[in-house]
């Protein structure tokens, strides 16, 4: 049997075509509504020439008819390959000609489309012009002799720190096994994601509850439309970042916030970044139903680990034990490195950063690790954001840990910046949380004593409006940060 996301909507349309697929504001689609429109979709595309194989580019806000698109494609073998809809035309024609797509996809086929295909070397078209042919094609399943679940099936655009577009290669049997919930479903219950449709995260979460015949309620990232969504639909599982957490335990202190309902959450998770013990107890008492779980992975490797409600408070700072689809070790540099049947295959056309990602047959996650005498993993820095002072090494996410709570202190990065003496030196990157009233360096350093050792604590204070941020897992852009000082 191969494993290919086209059948993931044959399979829920045929069990349960009026079931509810998706949700976001008041539209809603069902799962013979994905699987129908996707069929006819794929009509239009396969006569436009698109064919298995051709990357098909998607410039796009977060809207539910891309999910048929996402069907259409699958089931034709051509290859998905959402843009961030928040690109400036510089970085869009960048990253949609790093895919070599057959076709470019835009919400209008405005002068920004227009010169964005043009440079990349594509067609054009939008998707209403698409969904309006789509209507006079029938229902007629699409099949593709000889697509194979080793077959691309969606490529994520990913730049981390360096800005680079790096395109994540998915095949249809990597996401299958991925998002496939297990051989016995069990009642999942609606869930609210709060990621956009550009996102891996975002496709994640939809195709996992849509295997287990479950909607998905697509929201924005603010605390009143999380908390809107659990009550209206009674949602069982949310999914935040740490950032998002704290805005929605801010929003319960409100007065709005507080008359929210959210009971019947029975499963609360997060990762992707830091995740400190006081979030996740913050967490537990704002959904006393839920269990709590804290993730580690990545767009290349999927879900590496996971640390389980019964573990938060025996193994605190923790990000659990590793997957039963991941192989992990930590080389002589103590670099995490992982492999196994979830871990993507390479980067698209980039021979520089797949001779760079993988070492025989390992992908490098960049991630300093260490693993307990039990087994369970802990990220302590990144491995190209070490900083080396004095003959020592510091992780950088240590010291913003120490200095989160710091008075004047909104929001916190630290990176090491040339010198002459040390090497490197630890620079701390504050906003302030009045304009104008920054805490001095010393007053940082006075923080820092009994919280870390003298080399850890920062030897240099810089200060920003805003601190650079990957866009939706909010991790600190360090590279840029660099640059930005030097």
């Amino acid at each position: 049997m191969e494993l290919l996301i086209g059948d993931v909507f044959r399979n829920v349309a045929r069990a349960v075509p009026d079931g509810l697929a998706a949700v976001l504001g008041e539209r809603t689609i069902t799962f013979g509504e994905i699987d129908g429109a996707g069929n006819r979709i794929a009509g239009v595309l396969r006569s436009r020439g698109i064919t298995r194989g051709d990357r098909v580019a998607v410039w796009s806000s977060t809207s539910l008819d891309v999910i048929p698109l996402f069907a259409a494609l699958a089931k034709l073998g051509a290859v998905f390959a959402p843009m961030n809809p928040a690109l400036s035309v510089d970085e869009a024609v960048v990253t949609a000609a790093s895919a070599r797509p057959a076709l470019l996809l835009v919400d209008d086929a405005g002068a920004d489309a227009e010169s964005v295909a043009a440079k990349a070397g594509t067609q054009l078209l939008t998707l209403p012009s698409l969904l309006e042919a789509a209507d006079t094609e029938d229902d007629a399943d699409v099949a593709v002799d000889g697509l194979s679940e080793h077959d691309p099936q969606v490529i994520f655009f990913t730049s981390g720190s360096t800005g680079k577009p790096k395109g994540v290669v998915l095949t249809h049997r990597i996401n299958y096994l991925r998002t496939h919930p297990g051989g016995i479903f069990e009642p999942r219950g609606p869930m609210v994601c709060p990621f956009p449709l550009f996102h891996m995260a975002g496709w994640t979460i939809a195709l996992q509850q849509w295997h287990a015949r479950a909607p998905v309620i697509f929201v924005s990232a603010d605390a009143a439309s999380i908390c809107d969504a659990v009550v209206r639909y009674r949602a069982t599982r949310v999914y935040g970042i740490p950032a998002v957490w704290k805005r929605v335990f801010q929003y319960r202190h409100t007065p709005e916030g507080s008359a929210h309902d959210l009971s019947s959450v029975v499963a609360a998770d997060t990762g992707t970044s830091a995740t400190p013990p006081e979030l996740l107890a913050t967490l537990r008492y704002v959904l006393p139903n839920a269990r709590v779980r804290v993730f580690y992975g990545s767009t290349e490797a999927g879900g590496v680990a996971a640390l389980e409600h019964p573990d938060l408070d025996r193994k605190p700072g923790r990000c659990g034990l590793p997957s039963p689809f991941v192989q992990t070790r930590i080389d002589e540099n103590g670099e995490l490195l992982v492999r196994g049947p979830i871990v993507f295959g390479g980067y698209f056309e980039d021979d520089a950063a797949n001779a760079e990602a993988f070492v025989d047959g390992w992908y490098r996650t960049g991630d300093v690790a260490e693993i307990d005498e039990e087994g369970y993993l802990s990220i302590v820095g990144r491995a190209r954001d070490v900083i080396r002072t004095g003959g020592e090494t510091v992780a950088p996410s240590e010291v913003e840990s120490a200095l989160a709570g710091c008075p004047g202190v909104a929001d916190v990065a630290v990176v090491g910046v040339p010198d002459v003496g040390w090497g490197e030196v630890v620079c701390a990157v504050v906003v302030a949380t009045e304009a104008g009233t920054p805490p001095t360096l010393e007053e940082l350093r006075a923080y820092c004593d009994g919280r870390l050792s003298g080399h850890k604590q920062p030897r240099r204070l810089a200060v920003l409006d805003a601190i650079p941020r990957t866009s939706p897992t909010n991790q600190v852009q360090r590279q840029l940060l660099v640059e930005m000082l030097s």
